[in-house]
């Protein structure tokens, strides 16, 4: 036993002293946290009223109902909500038009410490305007795309009023009829509200997936390297004199394992403390309490996050075992191309499964493949985290993970026994069997 601590511990101490260990570590929850202020910082700064000068050169005083309308959409929501834009018209006529126009422009497009009462932008309102829908729109801020579509969608209401108006139609009562649906949705688990959100649950579903996908696929791969390193040196020749291979194979998947365990616990302990504590960090960094609710980072229950941890130690054991015997079959990194696409497709195949989990995590795919041990560990942790699963099915889903794990660190390791000290030409099928009966 103090042979594989032994090793455990070098393979661990090896990877996580490393800079590139560190960094990875360090720079996901610094993304994280870049995630959760950044977008409110850049959503209370960004987002500012506008002075808008409407000319108005129509025959139906068509300037004051878009006036009006402009007028009533808000920054935000509540009752202390600013206007959004600041309104004066400016009557005209077909003659002055162009003249009324461009001496509104010459007032345009200035920042505020250069000319306080310029405008942001020039509305131009004609008799077509409101048969055609045409109109014109001169301002510094036209290449915000989401800025135009709202100064769009508030004229397309004062317009569609207008015309109901001359058809005798109530536009207030149209108004109201077509105020479209706001539904908050909120995820129930075994008949209690989880305080979820169906958003949250897609985005911490899709994480957990691609995290998983990503940690196995970097860390599998590092222990077959690992393996065909040590082989090319030669320091197999000596670690054999004191260790079984058995030994070796097992402390080398836990110490690998145990490295992208560290990182995935810091990794999912940083979610964890973002959606718990987004109250003190908004306080910190002086936002409003619904500037907090809308941070993008989900939240992570404790009980998820323990299936996540446990679901990723079995999965990359059962994989690291896998790409171990690969490493010891073969003598360059070239040769495991050939063999490591059978393990690779396995876990691309599970990746990919989470998006069909994700539409119907309680459908017949999704629990036939919780129950097959190389895809349990993407698709247990994702439907946990989307839908209530019987504590029956984790069990035997944990169950044939560990039967698995072992038959396949039974497997590697006859392989891995005789491969570590094989060099020349890499092993056909036919040896490979051989190699398993010895």
């Amino acid at each position: 036993m103090k042979k594989i601590i032994a090793v455990i511990r070098r393979e661990f101490v090896e990877r996580v002293r490393t800079k590139a260990f560190v960094i990875s570590t360090v720079l996901l929850p610094v993304f994280m946290v870049a995630m959760v202020l950044l977008p409110a910082l850049m959503l209370s700064g960004g987002d500012r009223a506008s002075r808008v000068a409407v000319v108005d050169a129509s025959t139906t005083g068509l300037g004051q109902s878009v006036s009006h309308a402009l007028e009533s959409e808000k920054l935000g929501s509540g009752p202390n909500a600013k206007a959004r834009y600041t309104v004066e018209v400016f009557a005209a006529t077909s003659d002055d038009l162009t003249k009324v126009r461009d001496g509104l422009i010459a007032k345009t497009g200035f920042s505020s410490d250069k000319q306080k009462d310029g405008w942001n932008g020039v509305l131009v309102l004609t008799d077509d305007t409101l048969a055609s829908g045409k109109l014109a729109y001169y301002g510094g801020n036209v290449g915000s795309l989401e800025s135009m579509s709202k100064l769009q969608r508030a004229v397309s209401n004062a317009l569609a009023g207008v015309r109901l108006g001359k058809s005798g139609v109530d536009a207030d009562l149209v108004k109201r009829a077509m105020t479209p649906a706001d539904m908050n949705t909120t995820k129930v688990s075994d008949g209690k509200l989880t305080g979820q959100s169906g958003q949250e649950s897609f985005m911490i579903a899709y994480f957990m997936g691609f995290i998983l996908y990503i940690a196995i696929l970097i860390y599998g791969q590092q222990t077959m390297t690992s393996v065909i390193e040590e082989k090319t040196s030669r320091i197999m020749e000596v670690l054999t004199s004191s260790l079984t291979p058995f030994q070796m194979l097992l402390g080398k998947v836990l110490g690998v394992g145990l490295a992208g365990l560290a990182q995935m616990a810091i990794w999912g302990g940083t979610v964890f403390v973002l959606s718990s504590q987004r109250a003190p960090l908004a306080a910190i960094f002086g936002m409003s309490a619904d500037a907090a609710q809308s941070f993008p980072i989900p939240s992570m229950a404790p009980g998820l996050l323990l299936v996540f941890l446990l679901y990723f130690a079995l999965g990359f054991m059962l994989y690291g075992a896998l790409y171990a015997a690969i490493g010891a079959m073969c003598n360059t990194i070239q040769e495991t191309q050939q063999y490591a696409i059978f393990v690779t497709v396995f876990i691309i195949v599970g990746f990919f499964a989470v998006f069909a989990l994700i539409k119907d995590p309680t459908g017949p795919l999704g629990v036939t493949m919780s129950y097959i041990p190389f895809f349990a560990p993407f698709t247990m942790p994702v439907r946990w985290s989307l839908t209530s699963v019987p504590p029956l099915e984790l069990v035997v889903s944990l169950a044939l993970m560990v039967v698995a794990l072992l038959a396949c660190v039974w497997l590697a390791a006859r392989i891995y026994r005789t491969g570590i000290l094989m060099y020349g030409k890499k092993p056909s099928w036919r040896e490979l069997w051989r190699w398993i009966r010895a």
